[in-house]
């Protein structure tokens, strides 16, 4: 059988409760280290990204995007 977990200040934590025997010989695989301190490489610019929902959204008033707020929250008009 085989269990997930991670470790946290020094010792494995699995991600699933186990009950195993006091005792029992484990087997402990270490997956290839994964760098946990920088953020993953952001692909693209946000237009490229956001561009498959441009216009996804069918019969908004003229005016929405100036003014969303008030269509979507009811903030006052200005």
């Amino acid at each position: 059988m085989t269990y997930r977990g991670h470790v946290v200040n020094g010792q494995i934590v699995l991600d699933q409760p186990a009950q195993l025997p006091e005792g029992a010989t484990v087997t402990v695989e270490v997956d290839a280290p994964r760098d946990i301190t920088s953020p993953p490489a952001i692909q693209g610019t946000l237009h490229d990204r956001l561009k498959p929902y441009i216009g996804a959204i069918k019969d908004l008033p003229p005016d929405f995007s100036r003014r969303h707020d008030y269509y979507i929250h009811g903030t006052p008009e200005e």
